[in-house]
């Protein structure tokens, strides 16, 4: 009796190394169905870790600048603040959250 061949097993791959991307599509896709949307396409949790990672690169981008500016090696969050507050799109992204954020850093400073 002739034995079919066995292909090698294929190791598995995660989605967010399919896409090429660093933020994990799993836990985004888990967070999104905790919160109640549970009838996903199998697109969209790639979509929106690739949305969530390139707003966190152009964020962390700004306030590299601004560090360097300052002649810091490491970015703080007053940093991001500041790259935040400066940034009109990213002002568009995030709104007020902004400026309360830099405020909480401005109070925990004086402490």
């Amino acid at each position: 009796m002739a034995h079919k061949r066995m292909k090698p097993r294929k190791h598995p791959v995660s989605r967010s190394t399919r896409a090429q991307l660093q933020f994990p599509v799993s836990r985004v896709e888990r967070y999104l169905r905790e919160n109640g949307y549970l009838r996903l396409s199998a697109c969209t949790p790639v979509f929106l870790a690739g949305i969530l990672e390139y707003l966190t690169a152009s964020a962390l981008h700004l306030a590299a600048r601004v560090a360097h500016r300052r002649h810091k090696k490491r970015i703080s969050p007053e940093h991001l603040a500041r790259a935040l507050e400066k940034s009109e799109q990213l002002r568009q992204v995030f709104g007020d959250s902004t400026k309360a954020l830099l405020d909480e850093i401005i109070q925990a400073k004086k402490k």
